[in-house]
């Protein structure tokens, strides 16, 4: 009978740090609705955690009333999120509350290769580790995107040909030998879904899609609450949907994808005779200030995207759409030919009506969903424990 009482204690126990560990930091009256246990019981283990310093208990502000907010100890640990794009590279060192104590942004080469570019992000994580007056001992783990499907399994890339010079390479493991630390890999598209899921926009809902648009374009489907990757993380990949059965070669090998139609090259080309050379921070910028050319590229491409996105919704019915990436920072430009394109083609319940929002996190969301994957998929927590499971 003592066993049994044991296992239930440290059954809930694992429920109210899995609780902190997702959000970041709840007050123990959030934790009793996040746990379904009752107060006394989320008030003792919270006590217990506070003995044994895994959390920590400081003042806050709900409705316009004080209250406790329960956080992880600092001291359990550090984890750092690396997000690989087209043209940069996004490194951040974070504490186990989701607080961002380090930040910095790298350029890319065009088609840079893996070996060099994670070599620079080792080289950037230490550098951070260093300005916050830490070592590697304090990481716990690292958290890694990419802007291409990957296998979470074997840390491979799923599908040949999206980022070039990279196939057949175990980035989990190079980047591990260099910072002898674990590395947890993801598309970029799956970590803006997981962050704005957790602690973003659709926060509230347990069933979203998370809509990434930049030098491509990516997706990321929650359901359940969980971010769902399909085989060989490949769900989601919108980029890889075919819109024009006569167009351009992807760099997959299709037809007519997507991303041939509003990936940088396809947005920057009707522009290149009255703008010249631009860039995609040059074509948000310009659109944002009025020009307008630039704001007809963008409302098409957001027509254009909104339509496959209406596909994808009605096949899975989420409770929201969330959209992200530079594109997004347009604002309305944007948003709105996405959201007219999911209203006319989507079909929509009378009761409860499906969400298009920007993304809270702004481009911020795959640098965070990074962090949260650290986070998430390490066991640092347990090991704090200090053998206290069998108390």
């Amino acid at each position: 009978m003592s066993g049994s009482q044991s296992s239930l204690r440290e059954a809930n126990r694992a429920r109210v740090v899995e609780a902190v560990k997702r959000h970041g930091g709840l007050t123990q009256v959030e934790l009793t609705g996040a746990t379904g246990l009752s107060a006394a019981t989320v008030s003792t283990i919270v006590k217990e955690l506070l003995g044994a310093g895994m959390v920590e208990v400081r003042p806050a502000v709900r409705s316009g009333r004080r209250a406790q907010l329960v956080t992880l100890a600092h001291r359990v640990g550090l984890v750092a999120g690396v997000v690989v794009g087209y043209r940069q590279m996004r490194v951040a060192i974070a504490d186990v509350t989701h607080e961002v104590l380090a930040e910095q942004t790298l350029p890319l080469p065009a088609e840079h290769r893996p070996d060099t570019s994670l070599d620079r992000a080792a080289l950037l994580v230490v550098d951070l580790l260093e300005r916050v007056g830490a070592d590697l001992e304090e990481l716990v783990a690292i958290g890694l995107g990419l802007p291409t499907p990957v296998d979470a399994s074997t840390g491979l890339l799923s599908v040949r040909g999206v980022l070039r010079g990279w196939d057949g390479v175990p980035v989990a493991q190079v980047l591990e030998k260099r910072l002898a630390r674990p590395v947890f890999v993801d598309n970029d598209a799956n970590l803006g879904a997981l962050a704005e899921s957790t602690v973003g926009a659709a926060r509230a809902y347990h069933d979203s899609l998370y809509v990434r648009v930049s030098h491509g374009v990516g997706a990321g489907v929650v359901l359940g609450g969980r971010v769902h990757r399909g085989v060989g993380g490949t769900a989601g990949e919108l980029g890889h949907v075919q819109v024009d059965p006569g167009g351009r070669i992807c760099g997959c090998g299709s037809r007519g994808c997507l991303d041939t139609v509003v990936g940088v090259p396809a947005l920057l080309e009707p522009l290149a005779t009255s703008h010249g050379n631009l860039t995609l921070r040059d074509l948000v910028q310009l659109a944002e200030t009025g020009d307008p050319g630039c704001r007809e590229i963008v409302a098409d491409a957001g027509a254009t995207v909104g339509a496959v996105v209406a596909n994808l919704a009605t096949v899975l019915s989420p409770q929201c759409v969330v959209v992200g990436g530079e594109l997004a920072e347009t604002g309305e430009i944007f948003l709105g030919p996405v959201r007219e394109a999911v209203r006319r083609r989507t079909l929509l319940s009378q009761f409860v009506p499906l969400e298009v929002v920007s993304a809270t996190l702004g481009t911020q969301a795959e640098l965070m969903g990074a962090i949260l994957l650290a986070l998430q998929s390490t066991d640092v927590f347990e090991n704090a424990d200090d053998g206290r499971g069998n108390q």
